[in-house]
């Protein structure tokens, strides 16, 4: 499928809020509300729209404490990567990037408490026989924090 810059205004638009009606969405985009309805069937199908989701604010749910934590591999071969990336996919970890450089993964974690990220160090990584080593930074101000693509 390929984009035209009808289906980027729209992804633009819906990644700023999804619940936006499609007769707001028609006017903004210059289209009718069908051809709309249809492109937006479109990007899903596609795959270009992946979720619609709420953002929340982790201080309002008691999730005060941002984590970025670095974690290095002890044996990087595909079977030893493939599971700690498993293992690095659990509720507790917001998001999970395996990347390059000193270390071979970027956590973030929301916590509530210094000490059930105690706890979580335990579960991932002390008991982990993978993990040669863990760095946490500790966020001081979430200064933006965005989904946005385009």
């Amino acid at each position: 499928m390929t984009l035209d810059n009808f289906d980027y205004t729209l992804l633009e638009l819906l990644q700023k809020d999804c619940q936006t009606p499609l007769r707001e969405l028609a006017e903004m985009v210059h289209l009718s509300t069908a051809s709309i309805q249809r492109r937006i069937q479109k990007l899903k199908n596609g795959g270009f729209i992946q979720a619609n989701v709420a953002v929340l604010d982790p201080d309002r749910l008691g999730q005060v404490i941002t984590l970025l934590v670095e974690v290095q591999a002890d044996k990087t071969h595909a079977a030893d990567l493939a599971q700690l990336k498993t293992h690095f996919s659990g509720p507790e970890i917001q998001q999970c990037y395996y990347v390059t450089g000193e270390a071979d993964f970027m956590l973030i974690l929301l916590v509530p408490s210094m000490s059930r990220f105690q706890e979580l160090c335990d579960a991932l990584f002390h008991n982990n026989p993978n993990v040669k080593w863990f760095r946490t930074i500790v966020v001081l101000d979430r200064v933006k924090v965005s989904q946005e693509v385009i």
